[in-house]
């Protein structure tokens, strides 16, 4: 069995350097970065926030079938002023939305939307990043986390937090480690579907 690196400057920057030679990826970001910054910094009309909600839920797949529905719930919460201040607690907010009749949780994209304004203090949420926080708690004990706490996106920042702490590696930002735990996990603890 091949142990899944630590957190540590070694493997960190080693995972840092990757995503930098990964086209597809930065492309990716960079096009994203520049919808969300240059052309559609705001959240003030339906234009915007649906060309942000496609492009994020394309280059991710994250399975939203009514993005006119998610754009609609995101402009209603009138974000800009929370997103500016960092307020975590908006994530759990956009995450929840009633589509079809049904409110369903868009967690991973919630914070892929926020991130994708504010990086440094809205880390990404997915199921790499999640299997790697679990490994971590089980091997090294750096938490005492439930498993549902990673789904309360103020804790699951604490439980970052604390990873970053536990290995000494608060050079970092959040956002960096954010891209270990990601492409770590996508290495070691890879999802199989059937």
């Amino acid at each position: 069995m091949i142990a899944i690196p630590k957190p540590c400057n070694e493997s960190i920057s080693k995972y840092l350097k990757e995503w930098g030679t990964l086209e597809k990826y930065t492309l990716q970001e960079s096009s994203l970065g520049k919808l969300f910054h240059v052309h559609c910094p705001d959240n003030r009309d339906i234009e915007s926030v649906l060309l942000k909600v496609s492009a994020l839920n394309d280059f991710y797949s994250t399975n939203i079938y009514d993005t006119y529905t998610v754009a609609k719930h995101i402009l209603k919460l009138s974000i800009d002023s929370r997103l500016k201040a960092g307020d975590r607690t908006l994530v759990n907010d956009l995450a929840s939305v009633n589509t079809g009749g049904k409110v369903r949780n868009f967690y991973s994209f919630a914070s892929k939307y926020c991130s994708h304004h504010k990086a440094d203090d809205f880390p990404i949420y997915d199921s790499y990043v999640d299997k790697m926080l679990r490994h971590y708690r089980k091997v090294d004990k750096f938490s005492k986390f439930k498993n549902d706490d990673l789904k309360s996106y103020p804790v699951f920042i604490k439980i970052i937090e604390s990873l970053r702490e536990f290995y000494r590696v608060d050079s970092y930002t959040l956002r960096q480690l954010d891209i270990f735990l990601w492409l770590a996990g996508k290495e070691y603890l890879p999802n199989y579907y059937k």
